[in-house]
């Protein structure tokens, strides 16, 4: 199992936390997930078929900014 940690803005309360969780979880591959908004952080645990992009792309299109992603598989930050 692959994850990510993204920070992001506009988690302003325990509707929107859920929103977040609802839509990711329509996502095949998509296992765990943390919203946490007091960090803005929400950590995402996933395998194949979906992607980190696909994961990315979810979230940007309820609206959120992405200001940082972790890749912990690769120890990497991600760019988006």
């Amino acid at each position: 199992m692959q994850s990510l940690n993204i920070h992001i803005d506009g988690i302003r309360n325990d509707t929107e936390k859920q929103h977040i969780k609802n839509a990711l979880e329509k996502i095949e591959g998509v296992g765990e997930i943390a919203v946490n908004p007091a960090d803005r952080a929400i950590k995402i645990s996933y395998n194949p078929p979906s992607t980190e992009e696909e994961i990315i792309e979810c979230i940007r299109s309820m609206g959120h900014d992405i200001n940082y992603s972790y890749d912990y598989n690769n120890n990497k930050p991600l760019k988006y």
